[in-house]
């Protein structure tokens, strides 16, 4: 049957395949007897980080290459590394996508691997590593010398010279002229037509020369079309869509440096310690407050009692009032009094004089002519 014969095919296919570990075995010889040959070759290593390196590719070397299952027993096991594939090919018993050294993989992504460079002084430059998947233009800072100051020389801050000043400016007045031309002939041009530039030159008439095909017929004759391309109206509304391009990231910022990392002390852990939020209207999960952690998540303790001397100017404002309050009712008793003792003066003048008068009325009729009978008779 067909599935029979793929199966055979399959096999023949897998019984001429090397042996992963003996693959594996000679590729590891010859890559130990090429780091010898290196090593006999080139000088001692410069500084500890490129020992380090060699030392790390030499463990990744030796290794233990990576186990597959023989055939008949790759049940459940599915190639997902290149290292899966031992650099052959792919595994027909195994029903899954695969993509042997990457090829037929679509919309592969671009690889993260950051090569190993180094300085002039052959230190490691480990920053190559911030600046993967940035933007071109990006800056990126990833050294000390990125956050101090830098000098700037004269030559640096001197200003331009006069002929790099006019040039500057030719060039802005040219720019700026172009732009105007180009806003008048729009204003000008009633039609929407271009008047200037290639758009000109696509808009200006074309004349084709048409021959009938029957140049025997009656009235048949060349013709000259003129070919005009139609204005267009600038009120008409846009027959796609602008759409806004996200804009990238923007730089990353400066590096803050921060001081070593310190043991955590009974002192400092305290002096960090939050307290819970008490509140004094809510208690949703039931918990038992005392009262002086009540009394001190109030805060008022935390309160001192202040007596505004606005108070002892107001009790003193009272005394001062009251005071002169009393001398103005006590002089004007006194007054009262004096008027009482002068009008009862008064009085009792009138009723002295009043006696006296009646004193003297009654002396005079008593003792001046004696009696009645001593009166003449008129």
């Amino acid at each position: 049957s067909p599935r029979s014969r793929a199966h055979r095919r399959a096999r023949r296919r897998a019984t001429r395949r090397p042996r992963p570990d003996h693959r594996q075995a000679c590729r590891h010889q010859s890559t130990m007897s090429v780091m010898q040959g290196l090593s006999a070759i080139l000088p001692a290593p410069v500084s500890h980080v490129q020992q380090a390196t060699l030392h790390a590719a030499s463990r990744a070397a030796a290794a233990a290459p990576k186990e597959i299952p023989p055939y008949g027993q790759r049940k459940g096991w599915t190639p997902r590394a290149q290292d899966d594939f031992a650099g052959g090919g792919a595994f027909p018993e195994v029903h899954v996508a695969q993509y042997p050294l990457d090829m037929g993989r679509k919309g592969k992504t671009q690889s993260q691997v950051v090569a190993l460079t180094t300085d002039g002084e052959g230190n490691v430059k480990y920053d190559a590593i911030a600046r993967v998947g940035k933007r071109d233009g990006s800056k990126v800072y990833t050294s000390l010398s990125d956050l101090r100051e830098k000098a700037m020389t004269g030559d640096e801050l001197a200003r331009p010279d006069e002929d790099a000043i006019a040039a500057t400016t030719a060039a802005t007045k040219a720019a700026l002229e172009k732009r105007v031309e180009g806003k008048i002939a729009a204003a000008h041009n009633p039609r929407g037509m271009p008047k200037a530039g290639k758009a000109a030159e696509r808009a200006a008439p074309t004349f084709i020369r048409y021959t009938p095909a029957e140049a025997g017929a009656v009235g048949a004759q060349n013709r000259v079309i003129r070919m005009v391309e139609a204005a267009r109206d600038p009120m008409d509304p846009p027959k796609f869509k602008h759409k806004r391009v996200p804009g990238g990231p923007p730089s990353p910022p400066a590096p803050v440096l921060h001081s070593p990392e310190r043991k955590l002390t009974q002192e400092d852990a305290a002096a960090w310690k939050i307290p819970p939020c008490i509140s004094s209207w809510k208690n949703a999960k039931g918990y038992t407050v005392p009262l002086d952690k009540r009394l001190a998540a109030d805060g008022r303790g935390l309160q001192e009692v202040q007596v505004s001397d606005n108070f002892a100017k107001l009790s003193e404002s009272l005394y001062i009032a009251e005071r002169a309050a009393r001398e103005e009712v006590e002089q004007r008793s006194q007054l009262q009094k004096r008027l009482a003792m002068k009008e009862k003066a008064g009085k009792e003048e009138d009723l002295r004089l009043l006696a006296q008068r009646a004193r003297e009325e009654r002396a005079h009729v008593g003792g001046g002519g004696g009696g009645l009978g001593d009166r003449p008779f008129g």
